[in-house]
């Protein structure tokens, strides 16, 4: 199961995805959140079918539902003194004490319904997958309380509240050392001709270098600020793809101006969306990528193997962006600006695509060390050790 963000998402479809193809007739259920339900529905349907129906592409009969669970994250923001809650008063109010009550709640109805779903001998999973976040806590503490073995998969370098509690009995951690990051086939390294059609699909100049920003589904205020900011010296030397995010897109509309098009084709360097559903293809035609600092992004974007400079938000819990993109500019990998110098000096970002757009040697330096740390078999060792440590539930039924 996954949910709470797409970070959490795809890893485990990649998962479900290997389950199917080493055991075809294993009956999977896909745990979400109400914000993710309809997401997982529509890329699950490209691997398997609901209950009891035959697969038309295949011919086998495969299981696997979608299912909605109840769950509650609890709000913090690291790095905060109390001076800082006392300046977001407001924020604060909202977002934490009234965020951390519906939190609560949330948490609570996800243990009731979580143990009348696997209490049953017909309901109950042989082994369950939890893919960080905290989507997973309840599910993780009734399996633990039926006695369920669980696997925990954690990307970040530094590990988030829910998954800290479930590690302490789980049947097994997998983590970027031991399994790797699982991430869709789909993100893999495009020829140079290929990426010149991507350029073409998208309606870029194939000559022309592209930069793409993207702050993950939702998308990056600060970002998208930083953006606007700089636009207008980013389109002397580049072409540009922005992923506004869907709950900040409204938010940048004037950007359209910049986006124009004649019939039918884009006529100008420049293209915005809310939200694209072929990532893979979008970051492949790029020639540089500007993302947050998550996990799973960062792998795919080690399996495209780009040009890529991080800008982590520090105020996530554990600083984990910040500790995930530090480690790889230790290693060469990556370029990093930090989300507050970014704020208050758009022109770094500027200074730094302009760069890497000017430098193929450097993007091709970066880009290599960066695919190094791409472990492309994460997905089929995670399915083999949930179809081990299911088979070891089903023996001592």
């Amino acid at each position: 199961m996954g949910g709470g963000s797409g970070g959490h998402i795809t890893p485990a479809v990649a998962v479900v995805r290997e389950i199917l193809k080493i055991s075809p007739r294993t009956r999977v259920e896909f745990w979400t959140d109400r914000k993710y339900y309809k997401n997982v529905v529509k890329i699950t349907t490209e691997i398997g079918v609901s209950w009891g129906e035959e697969s038309r592409v295949s011919g086998r009969r495969q299981y696997i539902q979608v299912r909605k669970v109840c769950a509650g994250k609890f709000h913090r923001y690291a790095g905060w003194k109390l001076a800082d809650y006392f300046k977001n008063f407001g924020t604060t109010l909202k977002d934490i004490i009234w965020g951390n009550i519906c939190g609560f709640c949330g948490f609570m109805a996800g243990i009731v319904q979580s143990f009348f779903r696997m209490v049953g001998k017909k309901t109950r999973p042989d082994v369950v997958f939890l893919k960080g976040g905290f989507v997973g806590l309840p599910v993780g503490l009734i399996a633990r309380l039926l006695k369920i073995p669980y696997v925990v998969h954690e990307s970040d370098a530094v590990p988030g509240l829910a998954n800290r509690v479930l590690m302490k009995h789980a049947s097994f951690v997998c983590n970027p050392e031991n399994t790797g990051i699982p991430v869709a086939p789909e993100f893999k390294k495009v020829s140079a001709s290929r990426q010149k059609a991507l350029k073409k699909a998208f309606g870029f100049s194939e000559e022309r270098p592209l930069v793409v920003m993207t702050g993950g589904s939702q998308g990056a205020k600060h970002m998208n600020e930083a953006m606007r900011e700089i636009l207008p010296e980013m389109l002397k030397f580049t072409s540009v793809g922005l992923v506004a995010g869907r709950e900040r897109y409204e938010e940048m509309v004037d950007l359209k101006k910049y986006e124009n098009w004649d019939k039918a084709k884009l006529a100008s360097d420049f293209r915005m969306w809310a939200f694209n559903s072929t990532m893979d293809e979008l970051m492949g035609a790029a020639d540089v990528v500007i993302s947050r600092a998550g996990a799973t992004t960062i792998a795919e974007l080690a399996a495209l193997e780009k040009a890529v400079i991080l800008v982590p938000f520090e105020k996530l819990p554990g600083s984990h962006q910040v500790k995930n993109a530090e480690r790889l500019v230790e290693m060469g990998a990556v370029m990093m600006i930090g989300d507050e110098r970014m704020s208050e000096q758009p022109g770094m970002l500027l200074q730094a695509a302009q760069k890497l757009v000017r430098s193929p040697k450097l993007r091709k330096e970066l880009a290599e060390k960066l695919h190094a740390t791409y472990r492309p078999d994460a997905a089929k060792k995670i399915a083999e050790i949930l179809l081990e440590k299911g088979a070891g539930d089903v023996k001592k039924k």
